[in-house]
């Protein structure tokens, strides 16, 4: 469902806006988590956009139902809504085996035998940069198929992406212009794991180009990402999406909060007894949003302009909430 008012008879019409949230079911979500989501609801509401909803729960090892769940609860509980059904990405298998089929007839993909442990010997040669662990192309023409490595090998191949040098520049509405050179960075990245599983550079551009994504807003550990993604969405021949990364929340001590943070779990906040439109005001007021001290999602909705998200990453404990 698209919200918003007629364009007038001089003014063409902008593109409709198309949102996501994409939760990971593999444990609570915290207080970072609910800034985030808040941020991208309000950028699509405001402008009378659509909002899917999807649930990232490739990691069949960490996904579990009651996470997925706890998550769809927690979400509106915030007073949060989307348009449409939950896509769930472990459904979508078909999808993500087509987009690698058609890299593949576009001689993209090589196959890669190489274990963890091998790429980091690889890049503790002491002209290594041991903090990028990037891939030093091993397997790159190695072997002729997926048969011819795992013959030779022994093991089930990786497939990668042969990335170009050079940079890409990646257009963030938040963070501004940044250039990352992925060859030199981290190089050929793989876009099917040994077990044979997309990963999630492969499956999220998948996703967002068939749901029609046209803004995705996320925290700014993943603005290195979408540099990777963007590769991915030309050679898919799919429009690159608009990008706003957000600086991630921290706790007092700095450190970004993280699933284990138990005591910023928004389920733990909502038994100590915070109300929801107390995290809804804190979320405003951080991201530097006008309007009430607390109040509902719709009280802040207003315009949005994700470049007056302030840059610098909001500190929370629980004294935040008088806990």
């Amino acid at each position: 469902m698209t919200r918003g008012g007629a364009a007038s008879m001089s003014t063409s019409p902008s593109p409709p806006i198309v949102g996501r949230l994409a939760p990971s079911p593999t444990g609570l979500l915290h207080l970072g988590h609910a800034r985030s989501f808040l941020l991208a609801w309000w950028q699509v509401r405001s402008a009378g956009g659509t909002l899917r909803m999807r649930m990232e729960d490739l990691d069949a090892g960490r996904s579990r139902p009651e996470f997925e769940a706890a998550a769809l609860r927690d979400l509106e509980w915030l007073g949060l809504d989307w348009d449409g059904e939950v896509l769930r990405q472990s459904t979508r298998h078909d999808a993500y085996r087509a987009a690698l089929a058609r890299l593949d007839d576009l001689g993209r993909l090589y196959p890669c035998v190489c274990t963890r442990a091998e790429i980091e010997r690889a890049v503790s040669a002491p002209h290594a940069d041991d903090a990028t662990r990037r891939y030093p192309g091993t397997c790159l023409g190695k072997f002729s198929s997926e048969d011819e490595a795992r013959a030779s090998s022994s093991r089930e191949p990786a497939l990668r992406l042969r990335v170009d040098p050079g940079t890409t520049r990646v257009e963030d509405a938040v963070c501004g212009p940044r250039d990352f050179d992925i060859q030199a960075e981290v190089g050929d990245f793989p876009v099917r794991t040994r077990d044979g599983m997309p990963t999630y550079q492969l499956a999220v551009v998948v996703d967002d180009a068939a749901q029609g994504v046209t803004d995705v807003l996320r925290g700014d550990d993943l603005l290195s990402s979408a540099a990777r993604q963007q590769v991915l969405y030309a050679w898919l021949g799919q429009p690159t999406p608009r990008w706003h990364h957000v600086p991630l929340v921290a706790d007092l001590d700095g450190q970004r909060l993280a699933k284990r943070s138990d005591a910023m779990s928004l389920v733990a906040l909502r038994e100590a007894g915070v109300e929801p439109e107390d995290l809804v005001g804190w979320a405003a007021r951080s991201s530097g949003r006008t309007g009430p001290s607390r109040g509902t999602p719709a009280d802040f909705l207003g315009s949005f302009d994700s470049a007056a998200i302030r840059p610098e990453s909001p500190t929370v404990g629980p004294a935040t909430f008088g806990l």
